[in-house]
């Protein structure tokens, strides 16, 4: 008896130690069976609860994850690894004060759990408070160093207060430490760039693409602070790599900064596009994480998204309101559905195109009859010797008022609204924008 109940044992060690195999190698389509086996055989196996709750968030299930790692921390309420990741999902769900109450539970647990602080931390600061959550990030910094990861949130959250020197002190002491780490050399380039110290920047840039050549990223930021060989678009290498980059923590990161452009776009959609009734064939071009989907289902009976990230799109998949989804670049796509959209949006996704004709002249020929088209871009002044568009040292590009409407006009699209808005906070300043709706000529 004794020997079959150490077979038994035995055999479930086996298999959850190959589930953790797969589902660290990103196979979550074989790791989730031989979890769901584990559970079978014995089925409040805290381990095998908790982390088929972190695969089931990792692909976009937020309310099934959270409900099985609940159970695991029912089975181990005393392993403070449990109360962490719930805190984690519960942010995704945007369920904060769960959140916190989780990752201060799991402080309490283990005094040095070094990611719950970390992720506290952020929290506070996102929750706007600030001195909290300086004083948690430190902490963590002092407890090890090392931890860049909390070197990079302590930038970011400088970078946000205006605190730009400490900004750059973190970088630097974060890059002794951990000398490859994009997050940090990006940081830094972007807090030289917002001093006006453009050399230093250029400088970091140059450094990171020795370390690395050909770097999608340090390329185009050189490019963005030198002006030399500016592209017309940002590349789809860097769009990838930055967007893939930052999937998991897209939405919590936008709203830290007052993101605003899916809820202007569908205040546009609602203006011009009628009472909403399931009757538009609707196409959301550069969906992201799909944070217009849902705003945008009452007027669709087919609603469908395209973007580049395909970490992005595990992430609009949860969301549940996409009839489909299609990884590619949206021009390309639009420019294989000739007139199949009676409207297409783009929220906060063309500031990486610096010049429109391709996307107008593609948007054009996708709407059928008088399709609607709505979408935003960042804005600089419209004075006489202002460039059509600029590409700003932060990475994106920014265009004049008079440029967009002779894009639009020359491709066939009256524009129908173009208003100033602002689209978001950035370094504690408004990022200003045009919010555009125009509509294609009825006969094309």
């Amino acid at each position: 008896m004794q020997a079959a109940t150490e077979s038994t044992a035995s055999t479930i060690a086996q298999m959850l130690q190959q589930a953790m195999s797969e589902h660290g190698a990103g196979r979550f389509d074989a790791a989730a069976p031989l979890y769901e086996q584990v559970l079978a055989r014995v089925p409040e196996q805290s381990d095998a609860l908790h982390l088929l709750g972190v695969l089931q968030a990792q692909r976009g299930l937020h309310e099934q994850g959270a409900a099985l790692i609940a159970r695991a921390i029912a089975a181990n309420p005393g392993e403070a690894m449990f109360h962490n990741n719930l805190g984690n999902v519960c942010v995704e769900r945007s369920r904060f004060d769960e959140a916190e109450a989780h990752y201060v539970h799991a402080i309490e647990l283990d005094p040095g759990r070094l990611d719950a602080l970390n992720n506290l931390g952020v929290l506070l600061g996102r929750r706007g408070k600030p001195e909290g959550a300086e004083k948690l990030l430190l902490k963590v910094i002092e407890l090890a160093p090392d931890f860049a990861d909390a070197r990079q949130n302590l930038a970011n959250h400088y970078l946000r207060e205006g605190r730009l020197g400490d900004a750059v002190q973190q970088c630097f002491d974060g890059l002794i430490v951990a000398p490859r780490s994009a997050a940090l050399r990006r940081i830094l380039g972007l807090a030289y760039s917002t001093m006006g110290m453009k050399d230093e920047a250029i400088a970091v840039y140059r450094a990171w693409l020795e370390a690395e050549p050909g770097n999608p990223l340090a390329e185009f930021h050189l490019g963005a602070c030198t002006g030399d060989d500016v592209p017309e678009r940002a590349p789809d290498a860097y769009v990838a790599r930055v967007f893939d980059s930052f999937a998991a923590s897209f939405d919590a990161k936008l709203a830290d900064l007052s993101y605003q452009a899916p809820a202007l776009v569908a205040a546009a959609v609602a203006r011009h596009a009628g009472a909403p009734a399931q009757e538009l064939d609707l196409l959301d071009a550069g969906c992201g994480t799909g944070l217009c989907g849902p705003l945008l289902a009452p007027w669709a009976c087919r609603l469908a998204g395209v973007d580049l990230s395909e970490g992005m799109l595990r992430k609009a998949v949860a969301r549940a309101v996409y009839d489909e989804l299609v990884c590619g670049e949206l021009v390309a796509f639009l420019r294989t559905r000739p007139a199949a959209w009676d409207l297409i949006v783009s929220a906060d996704t063309l500031c990486y195109f610096g010049a429109l004709e391709g996307f107008a002249a593609a948007a054009f020929a996708a709407l059928r009859g008088n399709g609607l088209l709505v979408f935003t871009v960042e804005a600089h002044d419209d004075a006489d010797a202002a460039p059509d568009y600029r590409l700003q040292e932060h990475g994106r590009y920014s265009h004049r008022r008079r440029y967009v409407e002779t894009v639009l006009r020359s491709a066939g699209l009256a524009p129908v609204e173009l208003q100033a808005v602002v689209l978001r906070m950035e370094a504690g300043k408004p990022v200003d924008g045009w919010l555009v709706s125009a509509r294609a000529a009825a006969a094309h």
